[in-house]
């Protein structure tokens, strides 16, 4: 078996291979800064140009071929492919990173590297997702160059992670996924200290989809409710009552929830209103429950508007399947971090009823997701993600960054 140089330092594997080790204290700096960058210019769902162009930049600079995304943003990149790009080859490992910002204002104060878009913000860790994977992508090009890296690596640069259904179809129909054998990536998480990782086999997100509602009547005189639709009772009944009959129609472990997040009718104390719209969320932590909730959530809104003789217009966006992360793949992670830095630096974690585009590229290959670790240690202040202050440790991308670059050596050498 080959012996991997390190750049810096070496840790002892089982079967006596060596990885590399710490990342250059320049790379280190450099990558802070790339991060601080991208956080003071987020871009928005498939207006990633700034974004796209900053990476290409970088990885072309390593001496890399990246290829722009047909859509406009996002990119890939294959390291260790000989001849034709986007050849793939046997066992390849694909590392993905979301590109883009969420449209809430940053309310950072005195932070020199807050953003300078307005109503636009970093807040869900993204920046720091696509720091990681071009610092792993500029450590494995380098052991490249050295006859060092044992297999071929793709690093996924994906658009509009946060616009619904997800840009990962994009990058999917774009063919980035030829010659993968499996997928990686981390998702920022403030619970969870810097230097460690969660990790859970199975389900680590939820499915997530959208519902929009509109409401109609011919509207009246609150005087005499009895003569039209009361149209605001409607809603309000759609609101507390469908939720309630749709959890009657599945199986409680399934952890389907529908959220509503705007409600809105009428202008008027005394005018009863032919409008009313609703919007919010059904989340769901089982597959098999996401792929019955349409049905099972229209049939519900359609029973309890019409038992107040309102008319339902049912606008329901699919959204994304839960993250189910494959066995085999998150020993690898496993492996990979504690060949880093020990055993105590992997945690377990549960099951988000947040939702991932991630989860699309797990529906043609095996792959993982871990929870990255963003909280300075002893730190009690929580910067939850997509709130306006959010912020990471970044002592954070050195440890992703180490864990993906572990994660290709360790795959090679299996």
């Amino acid at each position: 078996m080959k012996q991997l140089m390190s750049l810096e330092s070496e840790v002892d594997l089982p079967g006596g291979a060596v990885l590399p080790g710490a990342l250059p204290d320049a790379l280190r700096a450099e990558l802070i800064a790339f991060r601080r960058d991208l956080h003071m210019h987020p871009e928005l769902g498939n207006q990633e140009f700034r974004t796209t162009a900053a990476i290409k930049e970088r990885l072309e600079r390593a001496g890399l071929k990246p290829r722009v995304l047909a859509v406009g943003t996002g990119l890939v990149c294959d390291i260790g492919v000989e001849g034709e790009q986007w050849a793939g080859g046997p066992s390849m490992l694909a590392m993905r990173a979301d590109i883009d910002g969420l449209p809430i204002p940053d309310m950072k104060s005195d932070c020199p590297y807050r953003s300078t878009v307005p109503d636009r913000a970093h807040a869900c860790g993204h920046d720091v997702h696509t720091t990681v994977v071009l610092g792993a992508g500029l450590v494995l090009a380098e052991l490249h160059k050295q006859g060092l890296l044992p297999r071929p690596v793709r690093l996924i640069f994906q658009p509009a992670e946060e616009v619904l259904p997800g840009g990962a179809a994009d990058v999917i129909k774009c063919g980035a996924l030829e010659g993968v054998g499996a997928i990686i990536a981390v998702h920022c998480d403030p619970r969870v200290d810097a230097g460690q990782v969660g990790l859970r086999e199975g389900p680590i997100t939820s499915a997530c989809d959208r519902l929009e509602i509109a409401l109609n009547g011919p509207g009246g005189h609150t005087a005499r409710p009895h003569l039209t639709t009361d149209l605001v009772t409607a809603a309000a009944r759609v609101v507390t009552d469908v939720p309630a009959l749709v959890g009657r129609r599945f199986d409680s472990r399934s952890g389907l929830a529908i959220t509503w997040g705007r409600v809105e009718s009428g202008h008027a104390p005394n005018v009863i209103p032919q409008h009313a719209e609703l919007s919010g969320t059904v989340r769901c932590l089982d597959i098999e429950a996401w792929r019955q909730a349409p049905d099972v959530v229209v049939a519900a809104i359609d029973e309890i508007a019409n038992l107040y003789r309102a008319k339902s217009e049912i606008n329901y966006v699919r959204g994304v399947p839960p993250v189910v992360n494959e066995p085999g793949v998150t020993e690898l992670l496993r492996d990979a971090m504690i060949s880093r830095r020990g055993v105590d630096s992997v945690v377990g974690t549960e099951q988000s009823l947040g939702g991932e585009d991630f989860s699309w590229y797990l529906e043609h290959v095996p792959g993982a997701m871990a929870r990255l670790g963003v909280r300075t240690p002893g730190e009690r202040h929580v910067r939850d993600l997509h709130q306006g202050d959010f912020d990471v440790d970044e002592s954070a991308i050195t440890v992703g960054v180490e864990l993906f670059t572990a994660a290709a050596l360790v795959n090679g050498l299996r």
